[in-house]
């Protein structure tokens, strides 16, 4: 998988997450944010903590942990995916 493909994986699990339930398209900014951590982090414990103060930046809304650790073992994966296959 290229680059390209796999941001644009990374960019449609974070549209689904929609953790504050505002819609798909309500976290433009933030997902860009993650997608950038999700290229520099490989510890999901790390990339769920940086998930988590991203969001907490923007909307000053606390996301459970638990949650953002889901999610970005869901990244992780897709992130992996794609380097196995280039």
């Amino acid at each position: 998988m290229e680059r390209q493909q796999m941001n644009m994986e990374l960019v449609q699990a974070l549209q689904e997450w929609d953790p504050i339930g505002w819609g798909r398209d309500a976290y433009e900014t933030e997902i860009a944010d993650c997608v950038m951590a999700v290229s520099d982090l490989d510890d999901p414990k790390e990339l769920a903590v940086k998930i988590q103060g991203i969001y907490e930046l923007s909307f000053e809304i606390e996301i459970h942990l638990k949650e953002c650790r889901a999610i970005s073992e869901k990244l992780l994966l897709i992130k992996h995916n794609a380097s196995c296959s280039l």
